[in-house]
């Protein structure tokens, strides 16, 4: 099995070993000739008031945006593009959901992991109809904040109007339509610890996106409490999971031999048998008939 460590040094070494210009348009070539044969599958997985074809878009646009998704299996990439779909949910613009490449140890290739943002977890509660509104918030250290539990629970959160200086908590509400409401509040230690048991922890978007992330986290906590259908309960179990393909189920990241490889290094050379770029884009259509 891999370590963190053996990959490292053997990112290390290969450090000047990246796709040259031709190799990364090819690669994009191909990959917009698989979402363009997926799109009949995508829009079939679709909710009304999307479409396939601005899926495909915004999902090369995520790509292009980083790079280290075109060293990705294709079947892992396309299965996360179909989370994407059947959840409903957006990638990488208006934070519904992120695609995170991740090296997988065991089948020696770089997989996508399907990661739901902070907007995508409000999204979903929503949808239950019973919610009125659902919202998260950062506090920092000088805000004026006080909160606490019990018979009579109470949270007051006065921001500061200058500099607000670093985070220290973060919580979310849910006012619900019969005029009940939940409160969850995470200190950022609280943050942090779901931060380490990550496996995306040290990059993705708890390294671009940390305060999204840390409002996504309180929100999931508190569905539990929410009045939600065990079908949106199940739609939040996507989070952080891979799929080999887009007809195979997903499977979490915590069950796999992956390693937590940032995306701006090098992953270890796959096998020249490997080589993805080097399907045309009429080849990778082919492959999907």
């Amino acid at each position: 099995m891999a370590t963190n460590n053996t990959a490292k040094n053997q990112l290390a070494n290969k450090k000047n070993k990246s796709c040259t210009p031709q190799q990364s348009n090819n690669q994009v070539n191909t990959i917009q000739a698989y979402l363009k044969k997926m799109a009949p599958e995508f829009e079939r997985a679709l909710p009304k008031h999307m479409d396939a074809d601005r899926l495909g878009r915004i999902a090369m646009t995520t790509i292009r945006q980083n790079p280290k998704l075109l060293e990705c299996s294709i079947p892992s990439l396309m299965g996360a593009v179909m989370q994407a779909a059947q959840l409903g949910l957006e990638p990488g613009l208006i934070g519904h959901c992120y695609l995170v490449p991740f090296y997988n140890g065991k089948m020696k290739e770089t997989d996508v992991q399907f990661i739901i943002g902070y907007k995508g977890m409000i999204d979903l509660a929503r949808r239950s109809g019973h919610i009125e509104s659902i919202y998260a918030h950062t506090v920092h250290e000088n805000d004026e904040f006080e909160y606490q539990l019990g018979l009579h629970p109470k949270l007051v959160h006065k921001p500061s109007t200058g500099e607000r200086g670093d985070m220290n908590f973060v919580y979310s509400v849910a006012h619900f339509k019969d005029g009940g409401y939940q409160f969850e509040v995470f200190s950022r230690n609280d943050v942090d610890k779901v931060k380490e048991r990550s496996k995306a922890g040290k990059f993705g978007p708890w390294q671009t996106d940390y305060e999204e992330m840390a409002k996504k986290t309180v929100i999931r906590r508190m569905f539990k409490y929410l009045p939600i259908s065990v079908e949106i309960q199940n739609q939040a179990t996507q989070d952080e999971t891979v799929r080999k393909d887009v007809t195979e189920g997903a499977e979490s990241i915590y069950d796999q031999e992956y390693i937590d490889i940032p995306t701006n290094e090098e992953h270890p050379k796959q096998d020249e048998e490997k080589d993805r770029s080097a399907v045309s884009p009429e080849q990778a259509a082919m492959e999907l008939k």
